[in-house]
């Protein structure tokens, strides 16, 4: 680690234990959730905003996607600003924006100004998902903090759990506008809390009164707009291909432009004096192999869920509401695991590599578990859920913990906006990826009354009697079921190589330390592992 980073390290390093450590980690939690459960909340709605405001399925896309697009777009300008003007500042601004624009939303008449509101709602959520990763960061200690990540991190399984069954009982008493405005007194408590309790710091350390936290270095706004061009680019292509088709030009070009414009901001951080992110973390073999797990945890979770999501609709079933409550036994094990510290106490035992190799083969497991076990019932599904949400308890606090420990404190905005920008990555990367498995085995197997169909319903009108239907769908099951085999294959190998690589950099961290004088008692081993 250079002596910058170091002393960085050194600067945020707590002298004692935050007194309101937990009661502020309760309120960050819950302003978490808000930003998660906008993520799902408005799938359920939609048939009301087609109705009352006479939104074309256009509009629809883009209420949901507007969204999910700013956030992600946002991500690492949003971490690096709240490590320059200060963790705190940033958190109270995006409770404001959030608020405001869920106002906006609430009372929004017309299409266009719900996705215009939609959009604003992303900026607020860009800076709490990165602020409130960063100040948990701050407030807990080495000991405390993997114990803290996990509660932090099973927001995120609570609300895609709570999504559909928190809309569904809103719709069933009120107006779609609720959806939105319940945000309100989220954000002004969490505000008022923000402003009591949370202490300031920024990547210079905790500020102090007066202090300019951003200092003389310069801000990088080519990388600022190149992250963006770059993040939405690959987003869109990745929301619109199961829509408009992997091959269709609007996908390809938004591809196009997404990569192009990532392989831009690498080159230009490279060569920029104060870069918005060091490049040179991707010589680190810790943080390299943290990320290649991070990405394929996010892939086997956010396919897993396409699937799940359909395999229980359009193969069991289940209307939206049923399959929803029936999902929540993988988010219901994260919550009871990871706040009960279950995953925090067997980390020493594990360590880091073994967690993550461990979780990860659950998750695999589980996504097997359910392709074997629950093609043509619940009670298979159920026991693959439960594998899956032990695996994930175990992965992604310590995936998240080893991202964060690989990069200085002082940058911990913007490593939690790399921690971000992993998980909305390899959640579309899975999508993307498992939803075409899904198409090609299922265009492969359907029978020939049925042949050229392009989604289930199509097949399904194109048939005359109950044995073709019972075919499409026996082709259809089939398809899901190879695709979460692909998807635990993948999972499985990303966690044996992300733990191969964490072991070999805790290796090489060990060996680069200097021996100790005689009687001299052994200290602790650095937070992070040395580049290659």
């Amino acid at each position: 680690m250079s002596a910058v980073a170091s002393e960085a390290t050194t600067s945020l390093q707590p002298t004692g234990r935050h007194a309101a450590r937990w009661l502020i980690l309760a309120v960050i939690c819950v302003a978490q959730l808000t930003v998660v459960l906008d993520n799902t909340v408005l799938n359920v709605a939609i048939p009301s905003l087609t109705e009352e405001m006479g939104a074309t399925t256009a509009d629809v896309q883009w209420m949901i996607n507007a969204y999910s697009l700013v956030q992600s777009g946002l991500l690492l300008t949003a971490g690096n600003s709240a490590d320059r003007y200060g963790r705190k500042k940033m958190l109270a601004v995006g409770l404001v924006l959030f608020g405001l624009a869920s106002l906006g939303a609430a009372l929004a008449q017309s299409p266009g100004q719900l996705i215009a509101a939609r959009a604003a709602m992303g900026v607020g959520g860009a800076l709490l998902v990165t602020t409130t990763l960063a100040v948990v960061m701050q407030i807990f200690d080495d000991e405390e903090r993997p114990r803290a990540i996990g509660i932090w991190s099973s927001v995120n399984s609570l609300g895609f759990a709570a999504g559909p069954l928190i809309g569904g009982s809103l719709l069933d008493h009120f107006w779609w506008g609720s959806l939105f405005l319940v945000n309100l007194p989220v954000a002004v408590t969490a505000l008022a809390a923000v402003v009591t309790l949370v202490p300031e710091s920024s990547g210079r350390g905790i500020a102090r009164p007066g202090a300019d936290p951003a200092g003389a270095t310069p801000l990088d706004l080519p990388g600022a707009l190149l992250s963006m061009i770059g993040m939405v680019g690959v987003v869109f292509a990745i929301i619109s291909g199961p829509q408009a088709g992997w091959l269709s030009g609007r996908v390809l070009i938004s591809a196009a432009i997404g990569i192009v414009g990532l392989a831009v901001f690498a080159l230009w951080e490279l060569h920029v004096p104060h870069p918005m992110l060091d490049m040179r973390f991707f010589r680190n073999r810790r943080f390299i192999g943290a990320v290649s797990g991070g990405i394929l945890v996010a892939f086997g979770m956010g396919g897993s869920m396409f699937l799940l999501t359909q395999h229980l609709q359009l193969v069991l079933g289940y209307g939206p509401l049923d399959a929803g409550l029936r999902m929540a036994p993988l988010a219901v094990t994260v919550i009871l695991i990871n706040f009960t510290g279950l995953s925090a106490r067997l980390t020493p035992r594990l360590g880091t590599p073994g967690m993550i190799v461990s979780g990860m083969s659950l998750l695999a497991a589980g996504l097997a578990a359910i392709a074997l076990l629950g093609g043509h019932s619940y009670g298979g599904m159920l026991t693959g859920l439960i594998v899956m949400g032990v695996g994930v308890a175990l992965a992604m606090p310590t995936m998240a913990n080893a991202i964060m420990s690989a990069i200085p404190p002082a940058q911990a905005g913007v490593g939690a906006g790399v921690n971000g920008t992993l998980m909305e990555f390899g959640q579309g990367l899975g999508v993307a990826v498992l939803g075409a498995v899904l198409n090609s085995r299922f265009a492969a197997l359907l029978p020939l009354i049925a042949a050229g169909a392009g989604s289930l319903p199509a097949a399904l009108a194109r048939t005359r009697t109950d044995g073709e239907r019972a075919a499409v769908q026996d082709a259809f099951a089939a398809g899901i079921g190879t695709s979460q085999l692909v998807g635990a294959a993948a999972v499985l190998v990303g966690g044996l190589l992300a733990a191969v690589l964490l072991r070999r950099a805790e290796r090489a961290g060990r060996d680069q330390q200097p021996a100790p004088a005689p009687g001299t008692p052994p200290g602790p081993e650095p937070a992070t592992a040395a580049a290659e």
